[in-house]
Order: structure tokens, then sequence, then C-alpha cells
């Protein structure tokens, strides 16, 4: 029987690492939240392995410190590799599909050199900008100075850490109004976070997630969830992210305090933009080779004139955006579309 190794990086294993490499408790608490679709998903690994063999496929879901030994005692015709947690600096998930190269088994998934990509946020928005998509111009600011100086902006500047999940360590001030106070931010993250800052033009519009699974075989941008992500602010912060995922999610779902963010269909009131938003996508499949499963951020302004923030090629599975996307395109609750997907692609690689 076909294995589907799916390796993840447990946020426990990921805080005990930061606070020995010297970060304060607090900090590494935020950092490794991150990685909450870890801690969210575990509870149905049953669910996805009974969906799994009734496709004909073992599910062997793996946690990252365990992958190598893993990944090398499977041959190549053996087994496919889908790891859902990424990272380069703070987070080790990159390693997963790197691996599974060196032992020369598939992927579902993008190549392994994008999982590093899209995790540095200053460099990826280069390479976006480079096939024309229409990402925000960026400075890099280290700690209170300047590697790149900032764009000029009439509209204020956003500054969020350049490494790290969009919403790790963005606060409610994080939109500042010009260079010399985004200088000042860069110290506050170099300090808790020790990272860079990225230093973009502040640009206008309504919050869009679009998400994608290749559950079909031959799934391109028509099988895109797009979606208004209305939360009642102007972007989402690290404690509206906390409150919506791993143990603090758990948390406010036992007390009844559990609210999510509504999901408004793009097309719906706008579709000049949900078009652009596809195309946007169908460029990135071409141009960067995103396939399987990814996301994107985006801004959509009221003239359908959109933002590309930036893209994710290890979406939250266990999120509600991206559970909302699978039962409302495909039909599917998470692990049917887990498994089905993984199915697709072992009928792909068997097709070669």
């Amino acid at each position: 029987m076909p294995e589907l190794i799916f390796v993840h990086e447990p946020e426990e294993a990921c805080r005990k690492r930061l606070i020995a490499d010297g970060f304060a408790p607090s900090h590494a608490e935020e950092i490794a939240s991150y990685l909450a679709q870890s801690t969210d998903i575990a509870p149905e690994f049953g669910e996805i392995a009974d969906a799994c063999a009734a496709r004909g496929i073992s599910f062997v879901p793996v946690a990252l410190d365990d992958a190598a030994t893993a990944i090398a005692a499977r041959g190549p015709a053996e087994a496919l590799v889908w790891t859902i947690t990424d990272g380069i600096a703070y987070f080790r998930g990159g390693a997963g599909p790197a691996l599974a190269r060196l032992a020369g088994l598939g992927t579902i998934g993008s190549d392994d050199s994008l999982f590093a990509l899209c995790q540095d946020k200053f460099r990826a928005g280069a390479g976006l900008r480079a096939l024309g998509l229409p990402v925000p111009e960026a400075g890099l600011a280290r700690d209170d100075r300047f590697i790149v100086p900032p764009p000029a902006s009439h509209a204020g500047l956003f500054v969020k850490p350049n490494r790290l999940g969009a919403k790790i360590g963005i606060w409610a001030d994080s939109k500042v109004p010009d260079a010399e106070a985004a200088r000042s931010l860069s110290r506050r993250i170099h300090a808790a976070y020790r990272d860079d800052a990225v230093v973009q033009p502040y640009v206008p519009g309504r919050n869009v997630r679009a998400s994608f699974l290749a559950v079909a075989p031959d799934a391109g941008a028509e099988a895109l969830g797009v979606y208004f992500v209305e939360s009642g602010g102007d972007f989402q912060t690290m404690e509206d992210s906390l409150a919506l995922y791993g143990e603090t999610g758990a948390a406010a779902k036992a007390e009844g305090t559990y609210a999510e963010p509504e999901l408004v269909e793009v097309a719906d009131s706008q579709p000049g933009a949900d078009r652009a938003i596809r195309a946007i996508a169908a460029t990135l499949m071409d141009g960067l080779g995103l396939r399987d499963v990814f996301s994107m951020d985006l801004r959509v302004e009221p003239d359908d004139t959109v933002h590309l923030i930036e893209f994710e090629v290890c979406p939250g599975l266990p999120c509600f955006d991206f559970r909302a996307y699978c039962r409302r395109h495909w039909g599917m609750s998470l692990a049917e579309a887990i498994a089905a997907s993984a199915a697709a692609r072992f009928a792909r690689r068997r097709a070669i």
C-alpha cells in the first residue's frame, strides 16, 4: 500500500529549541504559535487515516525530528512526503521536502526551494515583482538601520518581520507614518525576534485570502477559493491570530468565546478582482511552480485594484479559512480533501 508521510513540526519542540537558544519565553511562545496547525490537526489524524485507507493509502504522521529516519526507510516508489509546516529561520519544516528529494521520494506541495523563498518576504517580493505581479515595493531595516531604504508613501508605511509568519510580531501600531517611525519599530522587532523588518507602503483595501488544494488531478486556478476575510479590523494582529489557533484557540472554544472572521466570496461583489486574483495564481503556478497546495494573502480596493502581499506553500490546513474552502469548493471535510489530494498526486505520479 502506498504511504503518505505527513511531516509536521510541533509547537512544543520549537518552543523548547528557541528558549535554549536564548529567546525570552514569551517571545518563544509567540514564534512557536506559528506552528499551531500541528497542534490543531493532530486530533484528526485518525479521521485522515481512515479517509486515506478508503483510497488505498496508508497515512503516516511524522514529527519533524523523526522525519529523516522515516523518509530514509522508504523507497522512492513507496511513498510521498507532504510537509505541512515550513520555515528557514525559526522553524525547520523546509527540511522536509529537501529530505524527500535527497531520498528520491516524491512530494505533495511545491519545490523545496519555494519553502525557503516564501519565508523571506524581502527576497520573495523582489521575485514576485520581477514576474510583473502587483506586490508593494519594500525597504529592509535591521535594528534601526536601513539596508534598503523604503519607498516614499503618502499613505504611511507598514512594518513586519521579514522571516516570520505575516501575523507574528505584528502589533496594532505596525502601520507607521514615516521612515523614522519604521526604524524605531525595526528596533523592537530585532530585540524581540532577532529579525530584519520589511517596510512597505501601506496599501488600502479589504483583506483577502485565496486558498488552493489540488483535490482534482487537473485542478488549476479555477479551483482557487477567494474570500474576503472580515475580522472587524484593518489587519490581523498577533493577538488576533493567537486567539484563533493552537492552545489559545482551543481554550476559547472551550469557554465559548471563540469567534471566527466572516468569509465572503470576492466574486459576489467584485468579480473583476476575483478574475485578477486567479490570474495572479496562474502566474505563480506557471512562473514559480506553485502546485498542489498553497495560499495567497492580498488586499483589494473598491475599484478592483489588487495588491499581492505574500504567498504561502504551507497554508494552515486546519485553519477556519482552509476548512471553509474545502467545504465550499470541494464539498469535503478537511480529512476527505487531504486524502483525495494525496490520491490525485499518487495518480499523477503513476501516469508519468
